[in-house]
């Protein structure tokens, strides 16, 4: 495992074969082996189940500028999808989508079709270039260059160091404080960053199902984080559903108030849906208004490809 920012220098040493009190001692913490239960997840890796791991994510955000003209102006929200393919070696192919514009309540509907049912804009209604349709783009994939390693919290890991994550949650926890302390984090910005960075482990990166259990029952125990019991997501699905308000950083950031939704398949331990809404001074603020839905989550044998349309 590397750091991002400095690959020469490593934070923990995930080899096969290193004993538990070897990581205890490198990451600062107590005797791993007074506690089993927080072991790591195994003493070798599990093989990959696939040639890929798969995730396609539809992405829906209003354009925070109004189109139209005259009295008939309205908010549209632009879609998109990604697919992203990683190999267990860190090799990485990314597609996406554009799936076209459409107003986004009744009202800008009911304003659209007095403005002529436009299929695309050029301008918004104050005059600025913007580029939106209707229609569904061709789309593309391309590999990506790069480290061919997997990022979480500052830190650069292999296949093999992300099925190795600690699989319970205090352990976890644990873990990645240690990696925003040594990715240089500030002590303030640490439990935003930990809370920022778990989700990813349920459905960005490869890991075994039981450190997603784990990731998910430690983002129950972080601060500003509720549990609001069962919710469907937008592609229909039931799942449990989490509501973390984040802690403004600075007196910069109080003025902002950002509320993450997620939604979470609790069989699978994978995410459903995470949604972001952002009021500024008690209105909401497109710029960082935004809905996320996780289509695929997994391993897959098909090879990477132009994004189908759902």
């Amino acid at each position: 495992m590397k750091r991002a920012t400095a690959p020469a220098r490593p934070l923990i040493a995930l080899g096969a074969g290193l004993a538990a009190v070897g990581t205890a001692a490198l990451l600062g913490l107590p005797n791993l082996a007074k506690a089993p239960e927080a072991r790591l997840t195994a003493a070798a890796s599990a093989p990959p189940e696939g040639a890929y791991w798969h995730t396609r994510v539809l992405t829906k955000h209003p354009e925070h500028r109004q189109v139209g003209s005259g009295a008939n102006l309205y908010t549209v929200v632009q879609q998109s999808l990604v697919e992203e393919w990683t190999a267990p070696d860190g090799r990485r192919w990314v597609g996406s989508r554009e799936l076209g514009a459409y107003p986004q309540s009744a009202a800008d509907r009911a304003a659209w079709r007095r403005d002529g049912s436009p299929t695309k804009w050029t301008r918004t209604a104050n005059g600025q270039t913007v580029s939106l349709s209707t229609k569904p783009a061709k789309g593309h994939v391309t590999p990506v260059r790069g480290d061919n390693t997997f990022f979480l919290l500052g830190q650069r890991l292999t296949y093999d160091e992300v099925q190795r994550l600690p699989a319970n949650p205090d352990a976890l926890k644990a873990w990645l404080t240690q990696a925003a302390r040594v990715s240089q984090m500030s002590e303030a910005s640490v439990d935003r960053n930990i809370t920022s960075a778990l989700p990813s482990l349920l459905h960005e990166l490869p890991a075994p199902k039981e450190v997603r259990a784990a990731a998910y029952q430690a983002l129950l125990t972080m601060p500003g984080v509720t549990s609001r019991g069962k919710s469907v997501d937008g592609a229909g699905r039931t799942g449990a559903a989490l509501s973390i308000k984040f802690q403004p950083a600075s007196q910069k950031e109080e003025t902002f108030k950002v509320t993450t939704d997620l939604v979470v398949d609790t069989g699978t331990m994978l995410l459903l849906s995470d949604s972001q809404t952002t009021l500024r001074n008690g209105k909401v603020f497109l710029n960082k208004t935004m809905s996320q839905t996780v289509l695929q989550a997994g391993w897959t044998n098909t090879e990477p490809a132009v994004p189908a349309l759902p």
